[in-house]
């Protein structure tokens, strides 16, 4: 047999492993092992596996998936999302159908500090949904809403998806993270306008006149007297000739202060350190991961929000995760080394390349395929299993930008299409994380309830292809 017809037989057998329920990253692990020894025999192979599985895993990088997972773990523990909630209700209340808009406008905030589409929308799938059921929301509204919305844990920076596809495509999170923010925030606008497109077709779906009664909490007055002054002193300071960058950053973070409510400001203060953070260049993605993680700790104590028990359920979270996600990319490392011996992608970027398609069309398909594979197929396992095939083909057409800008848009298209596979028939793994919450939604009125929000993805996507300024331009303007 050719090296292709065993790479073949191989992607065979490995989706059979994972259809009969095998674990990803041992199925992987096991074929890809199989095939290694199959082409290059058991010595080749033991010798790649006695210093590959050390240098992958002594890969400094590699730490800001853990840090990130336990930021997320504690932010879910320390109440930071039923803060953001109750504040965006406030927010959206007068609107028809504020309180799914208020639902989405939360996802989008917590996203900044939470990594994991899952735990966006198990932790709003708590906090949201009684709130929903109390104001007679549809169910199939609800729970779509609460589905999608937890799909912002992975679109808005920082994005455990994203960090993996950097470290496979050995490419810079700070940029992806960068490129990644317009998109997700545009995500987040159009889930908004379907919210209001749905609610106004059909009324009953969202309570008829809605008004959300809000309790009214006394603020504190001295958060507001102290970004005063802060405001001030950098206006004097910008005036006076000084550092006029650093002065409207330190302007921003008091006017923060004084128009922010009290509860959410740890969770917006620490998404604008982490995030802006990594963004000017202040500290790379890992050192902004320790900072976040640490400050949420710092903030959850101060809240006392967090005890013992919490912290220790957290960092038990975190080592489970991330040891799932470490098993899966060692045996993603493995097969894509069987891969690379069969000679397999090589020889689809040269068959594509000499096709005569178009590359946009050659895009295209690879886009429809991660869709339909999207909804059968955890995400995780989907990117690296096809990575080491499609990203050669990509980096072998010509799109007229240069390599790493393509890199770049390729990585935020994956993870758009990631994102629409989470929440697409016939599985969508946040469609059963919210089913597994409000048990009394059927699962087929979450999926009609997500087809709205997959119309307006479809549209997103269909804009970053066409437009990929879009995700672009912040890399650009930090270059």
């Amino acid at each position: 047999m050719s090296g292709t017809s065993i790479a073949l037989v191989g992607f065979g057998v490995m989706l059979l492993m994972i259809a009969l329920r095998a674990p990803i990253g041992l199925s992987m692990l096991i074929v890809g092992a199989g095939g290694y020894i199959h082409i290059a025999g058991e010595p080749a192979f033991f010798n790649y596996m006695k210093t590959n599985s050390y240098h992958q895993f002594a890969n400094y990088t590699l730490s800001v998936i853990p840090l990130f997972i336990l930021m997320g773990a504690l932010a879910e523990r320390a109440g930071i999302a039923s803060s953001l909630f109750k504040a965006a209700e406030r927010a959206f209340s007068n609107m028809r159908g504020g309180l799914a808009m208020a639902v989405i406008g939360a996802c989008t905030a917590f996203g900044a500090i939470c990594g994991s589409s899952v735990a966006t929308t198990a932790t709003f799938g708590r906090a949201a949904m009684p709130e929903l059921t109390r104001y007679r929301y549809d169910g199939g509204l609800a729970t779509g809403t609460i589905a999608v919305g937890g799909t912002l844990g992975i679109l808005i920076p920082p994005s455990v998806i994203l960090v993996i596809y950097a470290i496979t495509t050995e490419q810079n999170i700070a940029k992806l993270f960068q490129a990644a923010l317009i998109p997700g925030l545009l995500a987040a606008f159009f889930y908004c306008c379907a919210i209001a497109f749905v609610v106004w077709r059909n009324p009953e779906l969202a309570p008829q006149g809605e008004t959300i009664i809000v309790e009214k909490n006394v603020q504190p007055l001295w958060p507001k007297l102290v970004g005063g002054l802060i405001v001030v002193a950098a206006a004097i300071q910008a005036f006076r000739g000084a550092d006029v960058t650093f002065s409207a950053m330190i302007g921003a973070l008091g006017l923060l202060i004084a128009i922010v409510d009290v509860a959410v400001m740890p969770a917006i203060v620490i998404a604008i350190i982490v995030v802006g953070g990594i963004y000017g260049g202040v500290f790379t993605p890992t050192e902004g991961a320790a900072v976040g993680a640490v400050a949420m700790l710092v903030a959850g104590l101060m809240k006392r929000t967090l005890d013992l028990a919490s912290i220790l359920e957290a960092l038990r979270q975190t080592a489970e995760t991330s040891g799932m996600i470490f098993l899966i990319l060692l045996g993603a490392e493995v097969f894509g080394a069987f891969l690379a011996l069969s000679q397999l992608p090589t020889t689809a970027a040269t068959m594509i390349s000499n096709s005569g398609l178009s590359p946009y069309m050659v895009l295209v398909a690879m886009l429809g395929f991660y869709i339909l594979l999207g909804a059968v197929m955890d995400e995780l396992a989907m990117i690296l299993l096809t990575l080491p095939v499609f990203f050669p083909v990509i980096q072998a057409l010509d799109f007229g930008m240069l390599p790493d800008d393509v890199a770049i848009w390729f990585g935020i298209l994956v993870l758009m299409v990631v994102g629409i596979g989470l929440t697409a028939p016939p599985i969508g793994l946040n469609v059963f994380v919210i089913a597994s919450i409000a048990k009394d939604v059927p699962i087929i009125k979450t999926y009609r309830g997500v087809l709205p929000f997959l119309v307006t993805d479809v549209i997103r996507l269909i804009l970053v292809v066409l437009f990929p300024g879009l995700a672009l331009w912040l890399v650009r303007f930090f270059a």
